[in-house]
């Protein structure tokens, strides 16, 4: 079986969005030190490289990682190429760059991953309005190659509160440079981190 990763490497040169916590690493135990084994160290943001959000993450009090539904993220998935949109993306421009029905799993290709270079200083975003259609219309899941799935200076989080309200979950921090637009099958289970309101996801694809 032929699988594509579309996650991001995380390690020190891992962008992080600028404030948050960045990925460092150490050892607690090393061979060529005398010890019998090798045991590594790590500190970092939930939200560094390829990841799910929870709603606790712009909720008090809401669903935590581990309480995400996996269910969301196993199954067909669309990916879209909106690298040509430069603002905001709603229906009519999802339409036109060839989406032409609700999947339950959808994948934007910003063009603007941190997987091959900097934390990026703009990408385009879904509407809150198309968010919530989306939704409505039996959407589990949005995936993003850019790191959120609003715009970077948003502090309303609209479109997070718009897929959370209708019962979708969200990835961020997707590598999409490599895949063509198209149907796929998704594998990208959060890691089950308790209380937390982000987890770390390895992302693959396979395209049956």
């Amino acid at each position: 079986m032929a699988l594509i990763d579309i996650s991001v490497t995380l390690s020190p040169a891992t962008p992080e969005w600028p404030g948050d916590t960045p990925f460092s690493c150490g050892w607690s135990w090393r061979m060529s030190e005398g010890a019998s084994v090798n045991v590594s160290a790590i500190t970092t943001s939930p939200h560094v490289g390829t990841h799910a959000d929870a709603p606790l993450h712009v909720r008090d009090g809401a669903a935590s990682s581990d309480q995400l539904p996996l269910e969301a993220f196993v199954g067909p998935a669309v990916v879209v190429d909106v690298s040509h949109i430069a603002g905001a993306i709603d229906r009519h421009a999802l339409h036109a760059a060839g989406l032409t029905a609700t999947p339950a799993r959808l994948l934007l290709r910003t063009g603007h991953t941190i997987a091959h270079g900097p934390f990026p200083d703009a990408w385009p975003a879904l509407t809150a309005a198309c968010a919530a259609s989306l939704a409505a219309d039996g959407l589990t899941l949005l995936g993003v190659d850019c790191p959120s799935v609003d715009e970077r200076a948003s502090t309303s989080l609209a479109v997070h509160h718009a897929l959370f309200d209708g019962g979708a979950c969200i990835l961020e921090n997707l590598d999409l440079s490599q895949v063509r637009p198209g149907e796929y099958d998704l594998l990208a289970a959060p890691v089950k981190l308790g209380g937390l309101d982000a987890a770390p996801v390895r992302a693959v694809l396979h395209q049956p």
